[in-house]
């Protein structure tokens, strides 16, 4: 099932394999056929699934109504539970991007009220407890008040809280920035499109290289861990993949991962997408390879335990001193294997993430902590493997950068069974959770589902 990109009626939809591409094919009897591409090329969609058992569905979830996705709350229907939940602090922001899920403007309504934060703070503790928080918008740093609203998190009782950031000023307020770590901030999901100022004038509107740049090094000084997040768009940066990652390394262990997000047209784009603006999973996998001679090779990638195997992708890679990478996780063997629990992949992912997204303590663990950190396959990788354990030990802890992609879901590419596995939700205002890609969904004509 999946919705009308026009009208966003609940239409039938399947997923057709024609010559190694996936296409998602759908009908509306008002507005036609429509059929987009949502996996493209090796690895193959076949080899990519990973097996999860279902989950049994929360009794105190509400009950369908309307049928899925009108009905999100979250509901029985769902099959995850929350990993990382988002609470916008604000729908102002201090650029107007070309692109933008939040269609976020310089005016912007009312921020919510530090109670209503509050509210949902608690909200999120009681229906999802553990779960890592992103504090997001808009742009949050127009607040003052952020820092309290940090500390406000902390006090819920969440041990991750990251900061959805464009830098700018953070790169312009060393004051501010202390405050939000000292408030308990833990890490800083930045955005950062590319290498080039003429990216940032394409999809921002203005050159950024500057400030992104200077908030890296900012977050440094104060120990806060750095995510570069690249939305990627045909054309415009899906060239500059292996230079942003090549970044990623040099700055490494101030960045601790990079994160791209192949473009998902929905809120505020310039024009409806043909199937050249479309860039999918493993055409991004392939591009990464090429671009970096094979440093981040495709086989190192591996399907997500949490989320819908259509969803992401991952790896983690260990920064060498003469700044070449070694992998630190084995090959994807592709489908087979024990199936694991939706709850299992979750845990994993909330604990993982946290862990790697965070600035790496000045004083080390003690290596008892350390080798506790160490998943249970990381070995140093490669024909030169003879290295004192307490180094191995300490390099994992402090040169690991992660490399993963999301692939958010638009109107065009909307697969409901996808949205049922979501594990990443908005906190809204009535005290629901929402899948991120539903949350954020809007027709050709801008309507949406559930964004005020």
């Amino acid at each position: 099932m999946s919705l009308c990109p026009v009208c966003l009626a609940r239409i039938d939809a399947v997923r057709r394999e024609i010559d190694g591409v996936v296409w998602l094919q759908k009908h509306c009897p008002e507005h036609g056929d429509f059929s987009t591409p949502v996996w493209r090329g090796r690895p193959s969609w076949g080899e990519w699934q990973r097996p999860k058992q279902p989950a049994t569905p929360v009794a105190d979830r509400p009950l369908p109504d309307k049928g899925c996705p009108f009905d999100c709350g979250l509901c029985r229907n769902h099959r995850q539970r929350s990993c990382t939940v988002i609470i916008d602090v604000t729908q102002r922001c201090n650029l107007v991007c070309p692109v933008c899920f939040a269609r976020s403007n310089p005016a912007g309504p009312d921020d919510p009220g530090l109670e209503e934060l509050e509210r949902r703070f608690a909200s999120v503790a009681r229906m999802s407890p553990g779960s890592n928080i992103q504090l997001s918008g808009g742009e949050p740093t127009l607040r003052d008040d952020l820092p309290h609203i940090v500390a406000m998190g902390r006090r819920a009782g969440f041990g991750f809280i990251q900061l959805n950031t464009n830098g700018i000023r953070l790169a312009r307020d060393e004051v501010f920035l202390k405050r939000l770590a000292d408030a308990g901030l833990d890490s800083v999901f930045l955005q950062f499109d590319g290498t080039r100022d003429a990216i940032y004038r394409q999809l921002r509107g203005r050159a950024l290289l500057d400030e992104k740049l200077a908030t890296i090094d900012a977050c440094a000084a104060l120990n806060l861990g750095v995510v570069l997040v690249a939305t990627v768009v045909p054309g415009i940066n899906d060239g500059d993949l292996g230079a942003i990652l090549k970044l990623g390394v040099e700055k490494t262990p101030a960045v601790r991962g990079v994160h791209f997000q192949p473009i998902s047209y929905f809120g505020r784009f310039p024009e409806p997408p043909e199937l050249k603006d479309r860039i999918t999973l493993p055409e991004l996998m392939r591009a990464i390879e090429i671009q970096t001679d094979g440093a981040f090779p495709v086989k190192q990638f591996s399907p997500p335990g949490c989320e819908n195997a259509m969803c992401s992708f991952s790896s983690k890679f260990m920064v060498q001193p003469d700044l070449s990478v070694r992998p630190l996780l084995p090959v994807w063997q592709g489908c087979c294997g024990t199936p694991e629990t939706f709850e299992e992949g979750a845990r994993r992912s909330i604990s993982q993430t946290a862990r790697q997204w965070s600035g790496v303590p000045r004083d080390h663990l003690a290596m008892e902590s350390e080798a506790d950190s160490v998943p249970a396959v990381a070995t140093p990788v490669g024909k030169d493997n003879v290295m004192d354990l307490d180094q191995f030990l300490r390099q994992v802890r402090t040169r690991t950068l992660a490399v993963s992609a999301m692939a958010f879901q638009d109107a065009w590419t909307l697969d409901l069974e996808r949205v049922q596995e979501c594990c990443i939700h908005v906190a809204d205002e009535k005290g629901r959770l929402i899948p991120f890609c539903l949350y954020n969904l809007t027709s050709i004509s801008g309507k949406g589902l559930y964004r005020p």
